[in-house]
């Protein structure tokens, strides 16, 4: 996958985004990932490799030099994207008072809220397994935080969304049976119906199926046939999909691409 190339810089190797999946080959598509994806600078994306396409690529030996001499400056290394904001001219001086301001707003959320939102962000990204990574950093440190039980099973559920998303069905619903514990709505219930539909080898326990009705159970089972026939439709497995990803940022184009895609997201959980 490839950005569209907007201005014509001498670059012979494009810079390779894995978060995004995406090829930028110049100044332009770089303010583009920098601006429309904030956290995703936060986390050290400004480094020595990109200093060097920046440099080598794109012929900026200016912006490079002064890119290096931020970094050893002890100054707030936030402002390094910025930096490529400005000298590359591509976005107005008060688009980038804008992003700055957003960029100052993360950094004011307590741990936990801005680890949330990392954490959301790579799971819009489909990047399960580093999503997972984040949520379960937020779980580690519940007791110093005193997170209220609303968030800790908003946590858990969304560390099933992103299991069920990997089709790892076991870890999925003992997620949503945590997000349950903390949060007696339906919607877990109907996850862990759902889940136990789509894999026999899981088991409701007795209080969460006394807790459904058989009106509930008649709805949620005509939503996952629904869903099912959706993905047949599609012509690729797409039922997880399409019951817990509603709106994802990007689709892997073949079930190649699907298949390598789980085998790095179970990695990453190693």
């Amino acid at each position: 996958m490839s950005l569209i190339l907007c201005r014509q810089e001498p670059v012979r190797h494009p810079f390779y985004i894995e978060q995004l999946g995406v090829h930028i080959a110049s100044s332009q598509e770089l303010c583009y990932v920098i601006y429309q994806n904030p956290l995703l600078v936060l986390d050290g994306f400004v480094d020595d490799r990109l200093i060097e396409f920046i440099r080598s690529e794109l012929g900026l030996s200016f912006l490079a030099g002064k890119l290096e001499a931020w970094q050893h400056s002890g100054e707030n290394q936030d402002e390094l994207p910025i930096v490529i904001l400005q000298e590359c001219c591509y976005y107005t001086a008060k688009e980038i008072a804008a992003y700055r301001q957003k960029l100052a707003a993360f950094r004011k959320m307590n741990a936990a809220e801005f680890r949330k939102e990392t954490a959301d962000y790579y799971f819009r990204l489909r990047q399960f397994g580093t999503a997972i990574y984040y949520y379960n950093r937020i779980l580690e440190d519940w007791r110093v935080k005193s997170l209220t039980d609303e968030f800790t099973a908003k946590i858990w559920n969304n560390i099933g969304a992103a299991y069920a998303g990997i089709f790892w069905f076991e870890k999925a619903f003992t997620a949503y049976e945590m997000a349950y514990n903390f949060d007696k709505s339906p919607e877990m219930l109907k996850h862990l119906y759902q889940l136990a539909l789509i894999d026999p080898k899981l088991e409701l326990k007795e209080r969460h199926a006394a807790a459904m009705t058989p009106e509930q159970k008649e709805i949620w089972k005509r939503e996952l046939d629904e869903a099912n026939q959706t993905a047949e439709k599609c012509g690729n497995v797409r039922m997880v999909e399409t019951m817990f990803d509603r709106n994802p940022v990007r689709r892997m184009e073949s079930a190649g691409e699907l298949l390598n895609g789980w085998k790095q997201e179970y990695r990453k959980m190693l």
